[in-house]
């Protein structure tokens, strides 16, 4: 099974440090590559960099994110060559969410932007892009959206990482739609593990993603931390199961820089 990972960059020096370690135990994994986010308008751009870097030194292939908005051209052409000094290869292109505050969209108000520019600047990148198996929160409908990611695809995506969700059916009907289209890229499910529910209920809602009540009202049926994480892993792993039985090219684990659930789940599957 092929698998990727995605990690945020650490604040602290004791952050770096389990970040650190935790690269190593799921390095066991074989993971095609480790992928950390950017912040909003580059808030994270040296520690994106320092946490790509801090992979590519244990020998595992770094993927760094990298967002438009709220940036310019030259700024974004110093992080592309900064990219290409330190040997990465593969980025993750996103418009980015504008920061509280921010005086304008910069030079890039739409990821397409960012694509086109990275595509003229630097053709040796592969570019991964966000694809949405339910509706981006600021779409103005479901066929805006998937036209968006077309015209993503013919602007020179190699792939696309999805949105996170619950249930099977949303990827199958999004996969029959790329069909329909001939579109051809791999699109990896990009899967959120069970950590905390309540704050994940909190990060769907901000990213429109559906959490379905049969998964409310499981989590409900348990009053410990233990059970309600075992029940998490059961879910997640039979989700991963329909998706790789389906043919999905592999699985993006969004890990919030934790080893477990993402681990156990991936011992499941070696499993079953």
């Amino acid at each position: 099974m092929n698998t990727s990972f995605e990690f945020f960059p650490p604040k602290t020096e004791r952050g770096k440090e389990n970040l650190i370690n935790l690269i190593k135990r799921l390095s066991h994994f074989s993971p095609e590559y480790f992928s950390c986010t950017y912040g909003a308008a580059g808030s994270t751009r040296k520690g994106t960099l320092d946490t790509c870097v801090s992979i590519k030194n244990l020998g595992q292939k770094a993927c760094p994110h990298v967002s438009g908005i709220g940036s310019s051209k030259g700024v974004i052409k110093e992080i592309l060559n900064e990219f290409k000094d330190h040997g990465f290869t593969k980025i993750v292109a996103l418009r980015g969410d504008p920061p509280s505050g921010i005086g304008g969209f910069g030079d890039f108000p739409y990821a397409l932007d960012l694509i086109k520019f990275i595509k003229r600047e630097q053709k040796s990148f592969t570019i991964e892009v966000a694809a949405y198996p339910e509706v981006h929160p600021d779409a103005e409908s479901e066929n805006t959206d998937f036209e968006n990611f077309l015209n993503k695809v013919d602007a020179g995506a190699d792939g696309a990482i999805t949105q996170f969700f619950f249930e099977e059916d949303l990827y199958f009907k999004f996969m029959e739609k790329c069909e329909k289209e001939k579109v051809t890229i791999p699109i990896i499910p990009g899967i959120m593990p069970i950590h905390d529910f309540e704050a994940l209920v909190r990060m769907a809602k901000n990213c429109s993603a559906n959490v379905p009540m049969w998964l409310k009202e499981g989590m409900q049926k348990y009053s410990n931390d233990e059970d309600r994480m075992m029940y998490g892993v059961e879910v997640i792993t039979k989700l991963c199961q329909k998706l790789l039985r389906f043919g999905a090219p592999g699985i993006h684990f969004f890990t919030v820089n934790k080893e477990e659930p993402t681990s156990s789940i991936i011992k499941n599957l070696a499993t079953k």
